[in-house]
């Protein structure tokens, strides 16, 4: 059995298993936390009846524990926050005020002076300094008592360790890739052997006035990748549009970041995240749509442009943030159901809440069972599937590594294997792989591979 065979059996295996015990499955989180809380109590004699407090009632509901096993639940449940800008500032304020004593937070970013307008842990003076080394440090400051434990970098600098060790995890990001990548990340831990295993992922994202909040119970519930298609492809100019007729301030934007800068600093990639980088694409937009008399070209849309910064207003952070706080509550405690498992809200004409059950998805890439079903002209070249694999809205992949059981199609690293599988882009699908041919797929965006089934569609 191969590997990805394995894999699959595993999972088929532990649906099984969940489908039988599906109306435990909040009791069994509620053990676990109450587990937890036990270890903090084990010199205490504040519960006499914990037991018989903890056990699910006759009909499979959650009997709710007392203030003093609340307390004690929160302060046993280690929480984990991702993300600390706007949405992120919110969620550690909350889950500070509601009584969680341990939490951690992860933040790749520096402190802009852009941010000081909705994200109020930070002052002035933090200009420049890490997210999650101030928020955390003013938090900590305001809140007796509780403990947050910064990291400034990537996610993906951690591994699988580091985030078992949470009971539950807080997504404020204001990134698909990151999303994609911690929800594959927490998908991937889980063990039927191991309920522990199964980490409670809480998402909230906010743009403009819209916002939505989920719960994600990794192999139960549907995860990320099952809802990849409801979100849009950020926006992209023609470059023939950008080269020689542009018309909007964005158009003049790329010019400088996709033309002009590689054609100043072949060598050198810019940064996004630094302040004389982002100025000198201002510089050149600025001149640029002085020659074509365009308006509109700004230092702050120049930085949206190339970050695809998207708006954000600190009222609808406040209430995503809110109603993510309130689910890792409820989960944290087993004083109510908690989501499920979506939540979306739109604050333009007034308010408006709506909440409905995301499906899984039977052959999502990472929570699914089965291979992703793709039609393919055989025809095609393997470089023009490729460029399929990166639009096609349910995968949405950066840079694909292609492989059957057999062979490599193509892969992108190391050096020396990209270049020998490099002749392969040039040929054609049908002399590569045949029909119901499975074809295992790695990427950037993913820290687990993905299973394609081939349909080679028959000539006209």
């Amino acid at each position: 059995m191969t590997v990805p065979e394995a894999k699959r059996q595993r999972r088929e295996n532990m649906l099984d298993v969940q489908d039988e015990n599906n109306i435990s499955l909040q009791s069994n989180l509620h053990h676990e936390f109450n587990n937890n809380a036990d270890r903090v109590l084990e010199d205490s004699d504040m519960i006499d009846d914990s037991e018989e407090l903890e056990a699910p009632g006759e009909n499979g509901e959650i009997l709710p524990l007392d203030s003093d096993q609340i307390k004690t639940a929160l302060n046993a449940c280690k929480i984990l926050v991702i993300g600390a800008g706007g949405l992120g500032c919110e969620i550690l304020k909350n889950l500070a005020l509601t009584g969680f004593k341990d939490i951690h937070v992860i933040d790749m970013d520096t402190i802009d002076l852009s941010n000081l307008n909705r994200q109020f842990l930070f002052r002035s003076t933090d200009v420049g300094k890490s997210k999650a080394l101030v928020a955390s440090e003013f938090v900590m400051n305001r809140v007796p008592g509780i403990k947050i434990t910064p990291f400034f970098g990537k996610i993906q600098d951690k591994d699988e360790d580091y985030y078992s060790q949470f009971q539950i995890v807080i997504c404020g990001l204001d990134s698909i890739e990151a999303r994609r990548w911690i929800n594959a990340m927490l998908v991937n831990m889980v063990d039927d052997e191991s309920p522990e295993s199964l980490k409670p992922m809480i998402d909230g994202g906010t743009e403009g006035f819209k916002g939505q909040a989920r719960v994600i119970l990794p192999t139960i519930t549907s995860c990320y990748e099952c809802s990849l298609d409801m979100f849009n492809k950020p926006n992209s100019f023609p470059i023939c549009t950008i080269a020689n007729t542009p018309r909007l301030p964005e158009h003049c934007i790329e010019w400088a970041s996709v033309l002009e800068w590689p054609r100043v600093f072949p060598d050198q990639k810019y940064d996004t995240d630094n302040p004389e980088h982002i100025s000198w694409l201002y510089e050149k937009a600025s001149k640029r749509a002085q020659q074509f008399n365009i308006t509109g070209v700004t230092y702050f849309l120049t930085q949206g442009v190339v970050k695809n910064i998207i708006p954000a207003i600190a009222s609808t952070n406040a209430v995503i943030a809110a109603a993510c706080c309130n689910e890792a509550f409820k989960i944290a405690t087993s004083v109510a159901p908690f989501l499920n498992n979506y939540m979306m809200y739109t604050g333009n004409d007034g308010i408006y809440t709506y909440t409905f059950e995301h499906q899984k998805k039977p052959d999502c890439p990472v929570c699914g069972t089965i291979a992703i079903k793709i039609d393919v002209n055989p025809e095609m070249l393997l470089e023009d599937f490729l460029d399929v694999l990166k639009e096609k809205p349910d995968t949405q992949l950066k840079k694909p590594s292609l492989r059957t059981a057999t062979k490599s199609l193509y892969m992108q690293a190391p050096p020396a294997l990209e270049k020998a599988s490099r002749p392969n882009l040039l040929l054609k699908m049908g002399d590569l792989v045949g029909d119901g041919d499975e074809i295992t797929v790695t990427d950037v965006a993913l820290p687990v591979s993905m299973q394609l089934k081939v349909t080679m569609l028959k000539a006209q």
